[in-house]
């Protein structure tokens, strides 16, 4: 590829080598690899299904780790915006009819009184209107009220991300997902007297998060007894990718300017890895209860954390003993058994090594960063699926992996994926420093073979686009890694406005 001078400007302003374009333009030419199976990941095979009493001993294993005040920190991707939630109102808004006539769309307006933004979206009505919301549904004004929801005359949820949204209603008024996760952090992530929570959020929406933490920040301060350290960051410039055209040429606009895309949330590796915490909990914006339902989602977050504890220290014992050179015939052997039956990471080989090569071959393996997903059982819902994996170094361990890495024209690994028993719904915690305190370099454990290529437009020209390995697929794929069964009750997306009338949102 030739560059102009002004593109090379645009590169040096996104911090983005030639190099760099150059490698992704060929993943556009020559694609992705779908990745090699060795099974679907199951309670027989790969996931942790933990009794009662384990349940307990876990538990008291986070305590106690608690009381180290190691820094805990809760790892918030918030960026997403809340259009798709309202996919079904905008188009209500563009329909040739003007009551309530879909399904949804009488869900909705059934519903109304119950949202937590209605108290606001009626004041708002009357602000513009002088009338209530009762007063325009008996006028069968219903457009009237989704637009004063929807744009910039009112609330404007249309635009803003899901983050800002007023998801719950209390008696002390009504809770946006970001306080949700304030309060779900004094739950299970306080070390000392802090709780540090970081949201990762888009430059447009930054200041308007920063404010509202501003504003709530005292209150739930208050309330836990706690110090909140939130900070903030935004995607970097420099994950950004390329768009090309339908012949993989570089995509230029209208002023011949070269256009780039987000580069998806495996982009955020690169936030994660610039913050110091001994253990990340890692959890979507929108999966958040009310008060009442959050007992399971509280226990369980303590359930995977202390499993990561306990086999961080086993690791970190084994790892000390390696460096000694002291280790026995039989305590490899050991390790060997752990690496396999505890960290599921099987090598074929490992009967063949010599006894300096395995030493080196097992330090290696457990000298990663580590992280314990949580999954529940398939409900049908869409996300990452756990399956056992062939790595390109030979061994097999387990992977998030989504459809778009799976080869479904085989039928064996059609099968496999939607066969599942186990779906990721995106329930992580995760160790971040070696066996000596120190940050590993996450960008070192990421899969660049993965990624994906979607389909988008600009301006009625067609073009594609390039994600980076996804942050709990290939951007983790070299990590150390766990599945753990967690109850369906901890899994409540919203992914449509009317989500939020189910029970577990009331």
């Amino acid at each position: 590829m030739t560059y102009t001078q002004e593109d090379r400007v645009l590169l040096v302003h996104k911090g983005i080598t030639e190099r760099q374009i150059n490698a992704q333009l060929e993943c556009f030419k020559k694609g992705f690899r779908f990745l090699e199976l060795a099974g679907a990941a199951s309670v027989e095979k790969g996931i942790l299904k933990l009794e009662e009493d384990e349940e307990k001993e876990i538990l008291h294993i986070w305590d106690q780790y608690l009381l180290k005040r190691k820094t805990i920190l809760k790892f918030v991707p918030a960026s997403g915006a809340a259009s798709r939630m309202f996919k079904d109102l905008f188009e209500f808004l563009d329909a040739s009819y003007d009551t309530p006539q879909t399904p949804f769309e009488k869900t909705f307006f059934a519903g109304i009184p119950d949202f937590a933004f209605y108290s606001e979206l009626n004041n708002c009505c009357i602000a513009n209107v002088l009338k209530d919301i009762p007063t325009l549904i008996e006028a069968k004004q219903y457009k009237l009220i989704v637009r004063f929801l929807l744009s910039s005359e009112g609330l404007n949820y249309g635009s803003l991300p899901k983050g800002l949204l007023k998801f719950h209603n209390y008696p002390s008024g009504p809770r946006t997902p970001m306080e949700e996760h304030l309060v779900e952090g004094a739950l299970y992530a306080k070390g000392g007297d802090t709780i540090h929570i970081h949201f990762t959020v888009s430059s447009e929406h930054r200041t308007v998060f920063e404010k509202l933490s501003a504003l709530k920040k005292g209150e739930y301060e208050n309330m836990f007894g706690v110090s909140y350290n939130i900070t903030f960051s935004e995607q970097k410039p420099s994950t950004d990718t390329i768009a090309v055209d339908m012949d993989n040429n570089p995509f230029r606009d209208d002023t011949g300017k070269l256009v780039f895309r987000p580069g998806g949330h495996g982009a955020l590796i690169e936030n994660l890895n610039d913050l110091n915490a001994d253990v990340v909990f890692i959890k979507n914006i929108d999966n958040v209860v009310p008060d009442n339902f959050k007992g399971a989602t509280v226990k369980y977050k303590k359930v995977i954390a202390g499993k990561l504890i306990e086999l961080q220290e086993q690791s970190f014992k084994y790892i000390h003993l390696l460096d000694s050179g002291k280790q026995t015939r039989e305590q490899m052997i050991e390790i060997a058994q752990f690496l396999q039956r505890k960290l599921y990471t099987r090598n074929p080989d490992l009967k063949f090594l010599e006894d300096s090569t395995l030493a080196l071959y097992l330090k290696e393996k457990l000298n990663r960063p580590i992280r314990v997903c949580g999954m529940v059982k398939n409900t049908g819902e869409p996300g990452g699926g756990p399956f056992l994996a062939l790595n390109s170094d030979g061994t097999i361990s387990l992977q998030i992996l989504e459809s778009s890495q799976i080869d479904l024209k085989d039928p064996s690994k059609k099968e496999m994926f939607v066969n599942g028993t186990h779906f990721n719904p995106v329930d992580l915690v995760c160790s971040l420093k070696d066996y000596q305190g120190k940050k590993f370099d996450l960008t070192t454990y990421v899969d660049k073979n993965t990624g994906f290529i979607s389909g988008k437009s600009k301006n009625g020209k067609e073009l594609k686009a390039l994600e980076l390995p996804g942050l709990w697929n290939g951007a983790m794929s070299d990590w150390n890694t766990i599945f753990v069964e967690v109850p369906i009750e901890t899994f409540n997306p919203v992914k449509t406005v009317n989500d939020l009338l189910r029970e577990q949102h009331q």
